[in-house]
């Protein structure tokens, strides 16, 4: 264990982290070893990786002291943050500093970054194509962490920005699932009209991730975005009817429509959908499917996603 580089990873016990935290323990000849940071060290998460053996330390991502302790010592960082947890881009964009600095401080080698598009680039404030919210945003969760992408340079700290994609397991655990109709089909719904949407397994992320730290810092200093494949609503909804085993449809509604919805979160996601609609060809056309197939030879696609966790999904 001591010749091993310590990846310091936050967020260990959540989606993104927990995937690249499982990618470096499987791979007991990889030279690397886990650091997982958490806020709850007694967590049944913590537990588990302790158990599998990642050392465990106690930080919170918005106190740069607790940070710096908890990657002294470690060859690398993951940096994620968690929008949803609080709604909050100033939260997270505070926390991206703490953590920029705690690297910085730590003289870390080599951070990946999990952050996305600042959409206000191709869709100013001042374009009325869709709503601003919260006087300064388009897509409040996107944008806040596009806008601080600067911090890790201005640090002066070798890092990978990795823009990831939509969620598979949204559909599990967001609410976004199929939906029953009154004539007994089920349905998905999204304001994609027929742009294909890239999306990802949140484990692939990780094992993105942990491809990225394999190739030493050759990747510091790029962006590097990744998906598991593109899909179309139709093509979701007749995966989904395949697996299921039961007719899915795809219920194409507008951006305006879905910013409606009324949920947490509603308009949001409807301006994100629309920006991913209305700049399919960017959008997919970084996301490369076979490049992060080279960072993560296991890659799922979305049939295979789908074959590994249908049962999780409880159409309702």
């Amino acid at each position: 264990m001591a010749d091993r580089k310590i990846i310091a990873v936050v967020g260990a016990t959540g989606a993104q982290g927990g995937g690249l935290a499982r990618a470096i323990l499987e791979d007991e000849a990889g030279g690397f070893a886990v650091r997982a940071i958490t806020r709850d060290a007694g967590s049944e998460k913590a537990k588990a990786l302790a158990d599998r053996g990642a050392e465990v330390a106690v930080a919170d991502i918005g106190d740069v002291e607790s940070l710096k302790k908890a990657f002294a010592g470690a060859y690398g960082a993951f940096c994620v943050t968690n929008f949803w947890e609080h709604f909050s881009v100033e939260k997270e964009q505070a926390q991206v500093r703490a953590m920029a600095e705690a690297a910085r401080a730590a003289g870390l080698k080599h951070v990946v970054a999990s952050t996305l598009e600042d959409t206000r680039k191709w869709v100013p404030l001042s374009d009325s194509r869709m709503p601003t919210l919260g006087g300064k945003w388009k897509v409040p969760h996107f944008d806040g962490k596009g806008e601080v992408d600067h911090v890790w340079a201005d640090a002066g700290v070798p890092t990978t920005l990795l823009l990831t994609s939509f969620y598979w397991e949204n559909f599990i655990h967001f609410g976004m699932g199929p939906k029953p109709n009154p004539d007994g089909t089920l349905a998905i719904t999204f304001p994609m009209g027929r742009a294909k949407m890239p999306g990802i397994a949140v484990e692939d992320i990780g094992r993105a991730a942990y491809g990225i730290f394999k190739r030493g810092t050759e990747l510091a200093g790029k962006t590097v975005a990744i998906a598991g494949g593109h899909l179309s609503g139709e093509e979701m909804a007749a995966a989904f009817g395949k697996a299921l085993g039961k007719k899915v449809v795809y219920n194409e509604v507008t951006p305006e429509a879905y910013r409606g919805f009324g949920f947490p979160g509603a308009e949001d996601l409807g301006n994100m959908f629309q920006f991913k609609r209305d700049f399919e060809s960017y959008f997919t056309g970084i996301r490369d499917v076979e490049a992060t197939r080279r960072l993560n030879p296991r890659l799922q696609s979305f049939e295979q996603w789908l074959e590994a966790n249908k049962a999780r999904i409880s159409p309702g």
